[in-house]
Parts: C-alpha cells; structure tokens; sequence
C-alpha cells in the first residue's frame, strides 16, 4: 500500500528539518528518511564533533603559549578521553531528533530512498507517494579516481577514532585538510598534507592564508603544493601514497589517508533519472527557487542542492526558502550575501565578501587596510605571534566589501563585518560604534581603511 503524504524529505540535517518543522506547523502531512543515524552531518559527523575536538587542541596550543607567561604544568592531549568528550555530543543526537519528530506527527523511514516515479519513492520496501519531494541528502567525498582509492579514510573515521595513528596523510588542502591536520599534530600525530593546487585553504585570502601558514610550519606538518597523489597502496606496516611534484615522484609512509579533496552532493542512490531530475556535472540543475528545472514536484537545499557555500547555517537558509515557497508559491530566492566562513585551525582564519583579488579582476575601486598586528593587544594578551587582517571598503559608497582575518577570536568577529555586509552597514557606522573592550571586535574601528 503505498502512503501518502504531502512532502517526503530525504535526509535528516539542517536543512531536512527546517523545512519538516516549517510545514508541519502549517498543517502538512510530512515525512522524513535517512539511511544513516538521525541527525545530519554537522550534529553527526561534521561540524559540531570537529569543534569539540578543536576545542581540546586549542586549550593545549593555549596552555603551551603561557608556559613561560605564569602557566605551569605539562598539559597534553589524552585523546580517548577527548574523543569520549566528543561523544557526550554526538551519541544522544539520534535519539532525540526521532523524539522531535515524533512530538511533531512526522513520520518516519530508516533506509536508503530512491525514485520509483516523478512524485514516488521507495524505501525499505515501502512505497510513497508525495505532492512535493524536498532532496537533502547533504554530500559526501568526491571520486577521485586514483589506484588505491578505497583505502581513503573518510573525515568521519578521524572523527571517531579510539586511537590517534602515529602518522596521517591528509590529501586535498581544504577545510578538512587545515583543521584535522591542526588536531592530529597537537595531539602528537605526524602530518602530511598533499595539495594538487597552489596553496591550501583556496578559498581564503592568499597573503592572510601566508600568515597562517607559520602554524603549520611550528607544529611541523609537512604541507606540500603542487603534489598530485597519484596511488595509494597497501603495505605491511600501513600505507604508502605516491604523488608527483614539479616533475618528481614522492612517496610518503603513513598509517592513515583521509579524504580532504573535496564532496559532492549525495546523489547517486537515488536513481534520479526516474523521477526526470536532471543534473549537470554531478549537481542538480535548479531554478532561482531552488526548484528542479525538469520535475517541479522536486526541490533541494542545502548540499544537495550545492547552490550556495556548503554551510550549515546555508543549508537553514535554503530549507526556509524552499519552506516558503511550498507554502505559498515560488517567490522567494536563496540570499547567499554577507556569509562569513571560517577554518577552526589554531589561531582561526576567517573571511566575508570579496578578496583583494576579487575586487581588483571586477575593477572595483575600493580602498584597503592590511596589517600583519602580532603586537596588538588581542594576540600579545594571548601569546598568539599570528594575527592579522584585510579589509576592504568601496570608495563611492563606504561600505564594506570584504574582510579577512587571522587570529584570536576572529571566528567571532568576522560576523560583525558579515552583518555590515549583509545590512549595508558603512565603514563610519562600524568606526562609530561602541565594542565592549578589550575584546576581539574592539580591534574593528582600527582595521578599517
């Protein structure tokens, strides 16, 4: 018998729920399935055990800078009993997502769904039928097609570690790659990272990404550029991963290979092509509402739909416009402005808008602070040598196009310059305001140009 119901939502995220909680509470019957644990992959897998994890390392990295400033002890990582830390967060997530939705009349599936028709899907045997399909089926690590490639660990696999390898290999130079190697290496692991491109963390400002590049080098992670893993291959003591570089073969003994190159939407079970869902280089290809061009039964969000920064405060964003315009029509679209991001390295790097580059390619006429300020008061109170900032402003208009920081507490402060970004807010309405001192955000009136 097959069920009926007026949206079906694959995955149980952020994104998932948002969207289930906002239209059950207009009266729609709902249902929601995930193959995996309840939950999504920022509560689960992601976002919230990497902080935890972050957390632990960043106290050591702060005990370690004030050794000679009054702080005593031999303070290390005991990382089993960091990892149990972790899980006091992890563990009851499951439970209490079914318990909300069960609060909330909302069904639910456990299994893999796929498409058995344009409005149909099956899971575990069951049939459904819905007038709306909402796909968030967040992501997972992109293929990369190298001989050896099923020994690559998955993010998800450090994150549950009982015990830390001795060495690691991280391969890609993203977020993953920056802030696991941050933590491997605090807690007393050897890393390596192999990144195919230029420089690590692309997406950040070159020269403030050059700043931070100092804590790799003091904790000795081995970072190298322009390093193209070629295989991966099984030995007796562990693994070997070979790689090129400037025209040199490179092979590097390690005990564990993490995936850090990159996801892509988590499509691939759902056999798409039955329900007429197009797709365009492993993405779905949506309108501005985020609806599918070729099934408008179908919408997605968050990583699933891939439209905007794979951030978990995005993927809310997407489901309450996708909430709306179920609701009540197509009308509203995504606003992906003035949203920051951050890598939870140690010292954290930070940005929002565009980068210098950015705005020089666009011919924007803009005027610039940038300072390398170790000796400000916010890194020298935290025997931090790493901090500083770029900020950019429009010369015409005063406001603020982009900002991005390194340092103490600047995962903190750039959601300030976000706001004023976001609310075109002018660099005079950021110099004339009062910030509670000393702190982080007391250092914006002296970044601005």
């Amino acid at each position: 018998m097959t069920k009926q119901y007026d949206l079906v939502i694959v995955g149980t995220g952020a994104a998932a729920t948002t969207a289930a909680m906002r239209v059950r509470a207009a009266g729609w019957k709902v249902a929601i399935i995930d193959f995996r644990p309840f939950g999504g992959t920022c509560a689960l897998r992601g976002c919230d055990p990497k902080k935890v994890l972050v957390s632990g390392t960043a106290a050591l990295d702060y005990a370690h800078r004030m050794h000679n400033n009054g702080v005593a002890g031999n303070v290390h990582i005991d990382w089993p009993k960091l990892m149990a830390f972790k899980r006091t967060f992890t563990d009851p997530v499951p439970k209490t997502m079914e318990q909300r939705y069960l609060e909330k009349g909302i069904d639910m599936y456990h299994g893999k769904a796929r498409f058995i028709g344009k409005n149909s899907l099956e899971v575990e045997g069951k049939a459904l039928e819905a007038k709306h399909v909402l796909l968030a089926s967040g992501a997972e690590p992109a293929k990369l097609d190298i001989p050896g490639e099923e020994h690559l660990a998955t993010h998800e696999v450090f994150l549950d570690l009982d015990a830390l390898p001795r060495r690691i290999v991280l391969v890609g130079g993203g977020y993953i790659a920056a802030e696991f190697s941050h933590i491997a290496a605090r807690a007393g692991a050897a890393v390596t990272i192999f990144q195919s491109g230029e420089r690590i963390l692309k997406k950040f400002d070159a020269e403030v990404v050059d700043w931070l590049m100092e804590s790799f080098k003091t904790l000795g992670i081995d970072v190298r550029t322009r390093a193209r893993v070629e295989a991966i291959q099984k030995t007796r003591t562990g693994y070997a991963v070979r790689a090129s570089a400037d025209g040199k073969s490179i092979s590097v003994d390690t005990d564990l290979v993490i995936h850090a190159a990159g996801r892509k939407p988590a499509l691939q079970f759902l056999e798409l092509e039955k329900a007429d869902i197009t797709t365009e280089n492993s993405r779905l290809k949506l309108n501005d509402y985020l609806q599918s061009v070729s099934n408008p039964v179908v919408y997605a969000a968050g990583d699933a739909a891939q439209m905007g920064p794979a951030l978990t405060p995005v993927a809310s964003h997407d489901a309450e416009v996708v909430a709306a315009n179920l609701l009540n029509g197509n009308h509203q679209k995504p606003d992906y402005s003035g949203i920051p991001s951050a890598a939870f390295t140690v010292p954290p790097i930070a940005a929002v808008g565009i980068s210098e580059a950015e705005a020089r390619k666009k011919g924007i006429k803009f005027k610039i602070k940038s300072l390398k300020a170790p000796d400000w008061f916010t890194a020298r109170q935290a025997a931090e040598p790493i901090y500083g900032f770029k900020v950019l402003i429009d010369e015409e208009s005063n406001l603020v196009l982009g900002a991005h920081l390194v340092g103490p507490h600047v995962e903190e402060v750039i959601n300030v310059f976000a706001l004023a970004i976001r609310f075109r807010l002018s660099a005079s309405d950021l110099k004339t305001m009062i910030f509670a001192y000393p702190t982080g955000a007391s250092d914006i009136s002296h970044m601005l140009p």
